[in-house]
């Protein structure tokens, strides 16, 4: 046994889990956001579950998580579109401009 008890250091290089969280969230921001929002739309219906009134538990269940994964889907899809105006629409209109 070792006297180090901590976890490894990164091999020289590589970066640490926060400095490739920090890198793709640069990359991608919509992401975070998608899933920041898919957690709070469940904790707001975990939350409410008391208040469902006559809705049985597995029908709010399926709503919860269906709400939770269309803020996520919504996200990538703003991310998709995001990503092909910036590569298709813009980079077509700095071409012709060029011309």
């Amino acid at each position: 046994m070792s006297a180090d008890k901590g976890w490894p250091a990164p091999p020289e290089g590589e970066d640490s889990v926060s400095e490739k969280l920090l890198r793709k969230t640069r990359e991608s921001p919509l992401v975070p956001i998608g899933l920041g929002g898919c957690l709070v739309v469940a904790a707001y219906r975990i939350y409410r579950l008391k208040a469902r009134g006559s809705t049985r538990m597995s029908i709010h269940l399926i709503h919860t998580r269906v709400a939770a994964q269309a803020c996520a889907v919504g996200a990538i899809m703003l991310g998709a579109m995001y990503t092909m105006f910036r590569d298709y629409i813009k980079r077509t209109a700095q071409d012709a401009g060029e011309k």
